[in-house]
């Protein structure tokens, strides 16, 4: 996983729209990437809702918002119009964003093991440089938490 001082990596994808989305568009100003294991789920859904709900606060910290999960752009652009997002979705189907930053990782449920994304958020100064990991995202709190490290 990526840590407190590794750089951004400069990968490039798709958002809900089916456009192109370059990290290195957005170094120059801070940066959220935030990581969920499914679009439309519960707690994924009050996840985004709680940084849309603090998002210009985020905003006015000057932070960029983008999440990631490796669903499908049909299924981030419902998951993004259903909830009215004000921040890009990243549909990683090939999963090199879940593998670059190193949240693709077994884990259990219900007795199950299996692989998949675990949720966290990284915090990038405006250089790209890695500046926070929030490993025990709080989906009720995500914004808040993510603010009271700024």
């Amino acid at each position: 996983m990526l840590q407190v001082t590794d750089r951004l990596p400069l990968l490039e994808g798709v958002n809900q729209e089916g456009q192109p989305i370059k990290l290195k568009s957005y170094i120059g100003k801070p940066l959220v990437v935030f990581f969920y294991p499914k679009a439309s789920t519960p707690t994924c859904t009050v996840e985004v809702k709680s940084l849309k709900d603090g998002y210009s606060d985020l905003i006015s910290k000057g932070y960029a918002v983008l999440g990631v999960s490796a669903d499908s752009v049909v299924r981030q652009k419902n998951f993004h119009t259903k909830n009215a997002l004000p921040y890009d979705l990243v549909a990683d189907e090939s999963q090199q964003f879940v593998k670059a930053f190193g949240v693709w990782k077994e884990k259990k449920n219900f007795g199950k093991t299996y692989m998949g994304i675990v949720r966290t958020t990284f915090v990038f100064d405006e250089s790209g440089n890695c500046v926070r990991v929030i490993e025990k995202v709080k989906s009720k709190e995500a914004a808040k938490q993510i603010l009271e490290g700024s």
